[in-house]
């Protein structure tokens, strides 16, 4: 199974991100979401950014997956 994580654009250089989930930083690729801006949430799968989401929708996500980190 393949999941995909809501992170916040934190930093752009070029077509590469800094994001940030639960205080840890990563790069992610935004070549296929280059109209991602600092400050967007965006939808992380294997290294890429693979669409933006609403600042609600990115947080309820994230809500419900720490939910579930905690039933299992």
């Amino acid at each position: 199974m393949c999941l995909a994580i809501p992170a916040k654009v934190v930093e752009i250089e070029g077509n590469m991100a800094t994001i940030e989930v639960g205080g840890i930083s990563r790069q992610a690729s935004l070549m296929l979401v280059p109209e991602a801006e600092i400050g967007d949430y965006v939808l992380v799968h294997a290294g890429f950014a693979i669409q933006r989401l609403d600042e609600e929708e990115a947080l309820e996500t994230l809500r419900l997956l720490a939910q579930l980190g905690e039933t299992v």
